[in-house]
């Protein structure tokens, strides 16, 4: 690869207009950098973000030499093209797998290369390299391990819990008294569900993220579920008059997963119960979508210290926690990926009395054949 002069360079970049393959206006709007060489392995088209990427001013790069104006080396400190010889090598080679390089001064970038001949075969007319820099995959990276930490930590305590008193009732069953082991069988039932509890967490979680949480819509009572929640935490010992619920009807038809409603609904009460104070006010109520449609609204508020309005851009991302009061972090980050898979929105704020509150929203979602009158 022979670098051009400033003429070749000049005739390069306006030759990258009429080339086959990505029209340069779309090129400036693509996510990652975006350089293509030719059949003399000069670059003809760079990006803006590739000049971001790189440092690399783009009236530097075009018409120079791919391996000067990408002087990447791998991470062994091997000169990168060189070492793979786009142009030369075998003629059945289509490219190079994403991977880390290195630029100069050690800045890591992801690249990768597609190798375009006219015919199968043939020489390589161009080369298309796509460069994206690291921060987003070390942020993923950090996540999942802390991921990995937080659940293999909640894990291991009823895990424990479990195996010991197992253990001890194989081993001493008749020292026990049959409402010891009742205790005993109660603490491993409590401790065995909130494992269940977890690994359904860590499920959820990683369908959210891949895009593959599946919504089966059913007709909704909300009002109804909300009314059903309410009953089982005060069935579980809380005071009646810690929960106020006002609905206002009539109530659109509601299309959705009862399942993941009831999730939903049970992580936001369980929130406020735990970290807020005083009443729980849930309010039920319709209301119109950003897009006309009607949808439903439910608000759960609690009269407790509220939000920091410095955390309250964090509260829906994993890990974050109100209080020291127990708790993976992973509820709310659910509750939004759940809400948003049926098409609503969720917002945190602050209540008239001062406490916390959430309000999601969702849209009727009636099926097409409910829409046709089928």
């Amino acid at each position: 690869m022979t670098p051009g002069s400033s003429h070749e360079a000049a005739d390069g970049h306006a030759r990258s207009t009429s080339r086959p393959g990505v029209p340069p206006c779309v090129a400036e709007e693509l996510p990652d950098g975006l350089v293509v060489a030719d059949a003399e392995g000069r670059v003809v088209r760079f990006n803006a973000q590739a000049a971001r990427v790189t440092g690399v001013p783009r009236d530097r790069a075009v018409g120079a030499r791919l391996e000067d104006a990408l002087p990447l080396e791998d991470l062994k400190g091997n000169r990168w093209w060189p070492l793979t010889d786009p142009y030369g090598g075998l003629a059945t080679r289509t490219g190079q797998p994403e991977r880390n390089l290195l630029l100069p001064g050690g800045r890591e970038v992801l690249v990768a290369a597609r190798y375009v001949r006219d015919v199968p075969l043939g020489p390589v007319r161009r080369v298309v390299v796509t460069l994206r820099g690291t921060e987003a995959r070390r942020r993923t990276e950090r996540s999942n391990a802390e991921l990995i930490a937080t659940v293999a930590h909640e894990l291991r305590s009823p895990l424990t819990s479990v195996q010991g008193f197992t253990h001890t009732l194989l081993t001493k069953w008749e020292r026990f008294t049959d409402d010891q082991k009742r205790l005993i069988l109660e603490t491993v039932d409590a401790d065995a569900k909130r494992v269940t509890r977890l690994i359904a967490e860590l499920l959820d979680i990683s369908r959210i993220d891949a895009g593959r949480l599946e919504v089966r819509r059913q007709p909704v009572d909300i009002a109804a579920a909300v009314g059903r929640h309410v009953h089982g935490l005060t069935a579980r010992g809380l005071p009646p008059d810690r929960f106020f619920v006002r609905v206002g009807r009539p109530l659109p038809d509601l299309w959705a997963d009862p399942d993941k409603i009831d999730q939903i609904l049970g992580n936001l009460l369980e929130n406020a119960v735990r970290h807020g104070a005083g009443t729980v006010t849930i309010e039920v109520a319709p209301t119109g979508m950003p897009d006309g449609e009607k949808g439903t609204a439910v608000t759960v508020s609690d009269e407790g210290p509220g939000i920091p309005e410095e955390s309250m851009g964090r509260v829906f991302t994993r890990f974050w926690r109100g209080s020291t009061r127990g708790g993976t972090g992973l509820g709310l980050y659910i509750v939004k990926g759940l809400v948003e898979a049926h098409g609503g929105s969720i917002t945190v704020g602050r209540a008239p009395s001062g406490g916390a509150r959430f309000r999601f929203t969702l849209p009727v979602g009636a099926p097409a054949y409910v829409t046709q009158g089928i």
